[in-house]
């Protein structure tokens, strides 16, 4: 079972207020579509890319990108560099001891995981001092967020002003689970309510 997520229970309240938080700007039916580079099918300025590891690139709590994903990962490392950071609700969390989980992924992927004590949706301040201090990246417009989850992902990309790509199909199918049925029905009543994706906004970082 996976540990609580205070910060996406509280942040969760905001689709009360504002459902549309919830709408990604792109929909992939799994990890190997990801266009690369983005900002082409997002029709932005992207120069960064935050990714989710479990269940979007990873099986959940693995330490390795999935055989079938590794190609499209690839092309994703050498496209964005130090730019490409993962950003998970475990490893590199305050549940992964020590950080051991998020060291090992880091040798086996290339790429830089976040440490972070707060859980998505609500470390992207850590995000944004991250890049703004370690890349040319100043503004929430300039980065995407990748990842299967609506209620901790996308919600997250939004609340940065920032550019959420869903990954429709993770790994394990997310209509096993119960948060992905209850995350895939909300966002269906927010289409049927005539609900869009939030425009970026394009703030810029200080």
């Amino acid at each position: 079972m996976a540990p609580f997520n205070l910060s996406a229970t509280l942040n969760a309240l905001r689709i009360l207020k504002s459902p549309t938080l919830l709408y990604p700007q792109l929909t992939i039916p799994t990890f190997d579509y990801l266009p690369v580079p983005l900002s082409p099918a997002l029709k932005g300025d992207i120069r960064a890319v935050i990714l989710d590891k479990d269940n979007c690139f990873t099986v959940p709590y693995a330490k390795e990108v999935y055989p079938a994903y590794k190609d499209a990962f690839e092309r994703l490392r050498k496209e964005y560099g130090d730019r490409l950071l993962i950003v998970s609700n475990s490893a590199g969390t305050d549940d992964d001891v020590g950080h051991i989980e998020a060291e090992v992924l880091e040798k086996n992927t290339g790429v830089k995981v976040l440490r972070h004590s707060t859980k998505k949706p609500g470390c992207y301040p850590d995000i944004m001092s991250y890049l703004a201090s370690k890349t040319d990246v100043k503004r929430a417009d300039q980065v995407a967020i990748v990842g299967d989850r609506l209620f901790t992902d996308v919600l997250m990309a939004n609340m940065m002003g920032s550019w959420a790509v869903w990954v429709n199909t993770g790994v394990v199918d997310p209509k096993r689970t119960l948060h992905g049925r209850v995350e895939r029905g909300l966002l269906g009543v927010v289409k049927w309510g005539g609900g869009k994706a939030p425009v970026p906004t394009g703030d810029v970082w200080r």
